[in-house]
Order: structure tokens, then sequence, then C-alpha cells
């Protein structure tokens, strides 16, 4: 969580260095690579990881996820091409939530069929699942992984779920839905349903939820508190100025070294020769 939330501050402990928009976290150590923000770029890149690995003889699969919006630009179709063609071991998702950003899913041709059948379409196998059931997410999951592993093949996967809040914290969804529209999406909220299915078989209470919810909130104000302490932001520059170019070019141009050069020496100028970025 530290890590996590050290990447959406953008802080000097930023594995990341500030480069990334605070909620395209990575997280190597546990295989989980940063998404981008360029639509669907994401899928071609997992087929090639997954190509990469089946080449190697290695046992570990790839699964990426895109928005219903994403199907529709090219990336998307080449990347279920290549799966196809090369029966990689990946797992393809959809999370179809209605909305693609301020657009209904129509704009990318959901009123015309499933999302899942453009996976038909190319021959590799396909689920449309209920998104809000999380023991079906996880049993689709669970039933693509074991195909991808035992050499069977790509398989996608459309989550039906909907979006309750806009794309992100400055879209106002009203102004392009009905207000309060999803107070009556039919297939509830995901934790709530797991929650009376485990109460309902004896496996839970709401006694415990109340301790896990403040257990958790606890823990998430702790972490928080832990990570703002490496800074957080609007509050001045967490990396030298210059990282700004590393690991992006071999060689650095003249040009960029010269403005390097300029830009430390006012630096300099204007803080003194201890300054550092806080």
């Amino acid at each position: 969580l530290v890590k996590m939330m050290n990447q959406i501050y953008s802080n000097r402990a930023d594995h990341l260095k500030g480069r990334q928009l605070p909620i395209m976290y990575s997280a190597p150590d546990h295989s989980f690579f940063s998404i981008s923000g360029n639509l669907a770029t994401q899928y071609p890149q997992a087929v090639g990881w997954a190509m990469a690995s089946a080449s190697r003889g290695d046992t570990r699969i790839s699964a990426c996820w895109c928005g219903e919006g994403s199907t529709a630009e090219g990336d998307f179709h080449s990347a279920m091409t290549f799966a196809a063609v090369y029966n990689t071991p990946v797992i393809l998702q959809v999370v179809n939530n209605q909305w693609a950003i301020s657009s209904f899913s129509g704009i990318a041709g959901g009123e015309r069929t499933t999302f899942a059948a453009r996976g038909l379409g190319y021959g590799i196998a396909s689920l449309r699942v209920d998104g809000n059931d999380p023991l079906a997410v996880y049993a689709a999951m669970r039933w693509a992984a074991d195909r991808a592993r035992t050499n069977n093949g790509p398989t996608f996967i459309e989550y039906f779920t909907y979006r309750a809040e806009g794309h992100s914290t400055s879209d106002d969804p009203e102004a392009y839905r009905a207000a309060k529209e999803f107070e009556k999406w039919p297939l509830g909220d995901p934790v709530g349903r797991l929650k009376q299915h485990l109460i309902r078989i004896g496996e839970w209470s709401e006694e415990q939820h109340d301790a896990q919810a403040a257990e958790l909130t606890d823990l998430v104000k702790k972490t928080q508190k832990e990570a703002e302490a490496n800074g957080i932001l609007g509050h001045g520059l967490h990396q030298p100025f210059e990282s700004m170019f590393d690991d992006v070019f071999e060689h650095l141009p003249w040009h960029l070294k010269e403005q390097v050069e300029q830009v430390l020496e006012e630096q300099e100028a204007k803080f003194g020769p201890d300054w550092e970025p806080r």
C-alpha cells in the first residue's frame, strides 16, 4: 500500500520517478506493469509478452484489461489477431461498464452485439460474465488461466458491469446521463452481494464486516500518513530535474544536455549549491 500511495503522490519514494499519471501505478515485483494513458496499448503488449513467455518455455501467462470503448481502437484488434494466430497464453478482458468516458457503449458498437462476440470472430474462446458477481469473475478468470497454462490458447472475457461514479474526479456524469441512474442498476454492488452471500451460507456476519471495514480504514489512514511523509503532489519537485531524461535516451542529445546544464546553473544561482528537491 505504501508503494502504491507513493506512486499516487508522485513523491520522492515513487519508483516511477513521478513520470506516470497518479492512477497508473505498477508493481514490478508482482509482475504488475503500469498501463498507458493511450487507450488499448496494453493489449498488444500483453500478447507480445505472452508470446515471449511461450517461446522461452516459461509457465507464466499474461492478462490485461481495457474498457469497452477501447475495443474500437486498432491496437485491440491487432492484439486479438496475434493472440489467435499464435495461440498465446493470454487472458484478454473487457470491463463493459456501459460508459466510455462520457459516451454510451454504443459508440464502440455495443448496440449491435455483445463485446464478447468480438472474441468469437477471431476464433478465441469467449465469455460474458456478470462483472458484479465476484465469484463469477473469479471462476471465469480461473478457467481462462487454466486454459492458458495448459497450452489451450487465449481467452476473451467481457465483464458486464456499471460505472456508478464519474470517469474521473473532473467528470460530472449527470451531464450525459440521468441523475441517480446508478441506483437503478439491477445487478447491485459487488461487495454488498458477496457480503450477503457469505452471511446466508454462515461464513460471515454484519459484525465481522463492520470490524473489517474499521480495520481496513485505519490501515489506509496510517499508510497514507506514511506515504505523505515522502511528499505529496503540488508541494514542489520531488525528483531531481535532470532525472526526467533518465531511461529515455541511450545517449542524451547534445541540445538536451545543454538545457539541463542551463537549468541546473539557474537553480544553483537561485537556491545555492546545496539545493535539493523536496
